[in-house]
């Protein structure tokens, strides 16, 4: 997953490795759909103008200097010294059902403290989950449900970055056959950030459906629940939409996923 343009490979051997932010973006061409790169954009450069360039404290998150596909709505707030325990319950309202989530800030508490700011400016309000991904051939495995994009194209971004936190991903197993870690199994229900390569997390984000196969390269920072769970696997079952260039295993899903709300608490 990536955050500088944030994009997902759509060849299998490329989304075996690496999820982006982005959904195949139209410039993608065969050759370099081979070779993973993750990014993220987001809000009109003119909106973060007077802001500093980036927050003085844990998280340090950093204006990007292109914002040409940036939303922008502010820095969250950055205390020097972050909250780092705890829970938080969130519920992400979609069409298709609820799907409340937790946010861990023991692991992650930067990409908490960035995803609870957006929401509370609505950021993610009528927004589009615009793609899914169903690798199931071995030894492929990419499972996932992708979110956070106001513009709805895998391109878009809230005009800021912030560093990656690798608490969650390293707690996770490794992908039988790489004992040394070099692939873990992003079990299901794992909520991770998408990204644009080191340290490019921005809005969007993943929800996995099914245990898959990465690059221990994305920040995790929370799990989606049981009745969470129950939603995504409706959406999976329908699949991706045939229109999608690299259907069936890479696109828009064919049954529309839009996030009408995203709030504190459950249902």
């Amino acid at each position: 997953m990536t955050t500088t343009r944030t994009r997902m490979y759509a060849s299998a051997a490329a989304a075996a490795t690496t999820l982006s932010l982005l959904a195949a973006a139209p410039s993608a061409t065969a050759a370099n759909r081979s070779q993973p790169a993750p990014n993220v954009r987001s809000a009109s450069p003119s909106a973060s103008a007077k802001a500093p360039a980036s927050t003085n404290g844990f998280c340090a998150f950093t204006k990007m200097t292109d914002q040409t596909y940036s939303t922008w709505v502010g820095f969250p707030e950055d205390p020097t010294r972050p909250r780092t325990f705890g829970a938080d319950l969130v519920t992400i309202g979609t069409n298709q059902g609820a799907i409340p989530i937790l946010l861990d800030r023991r692991v992650a508490p930067c990409a908490v403290e960035s995803f609870e700011f957006l929401l509370k400016r609505r950021y993610f309000d009528k927004t589009r989950c615009h793609r899914l991904t169903a690798y199931h051939t071995p030894p492929y495995a990419l499972s996932v449900l992708q979110c956070g994009d106001p513009l709805g194209t895998g391109w878009g971004d809230p005009g800021y970055w912030f560093k990656d936190e690798f608490k969650g991903v390293n707690a996770l197993p490794n992908w039988p056959g790489f004992p040394d870690g070099s692939r873990k199994n992003y079990v299901r229900g794992t909520l991770a950030m998408a990204n644009a390569g080191p340290d490019t997390n921005g809005s969007q984000f993943f929800l996995v459906y099914e245990d898959s196969r990465l690059r221990p390269d994305y920040t995790v920072f929370g799990r989606v629940t049981a009745p969470g769970l129950t939603v995504l696997d409706k959406i999976a079952a329908a699949g991706v939409d045939p229109s999608s260039e690299y259907y069936p295993e890479d696109g828009a899903p064919a049954n529309p996923v839009r996030i009408m709300t995203v709030r504190r608490g459950g249902l």
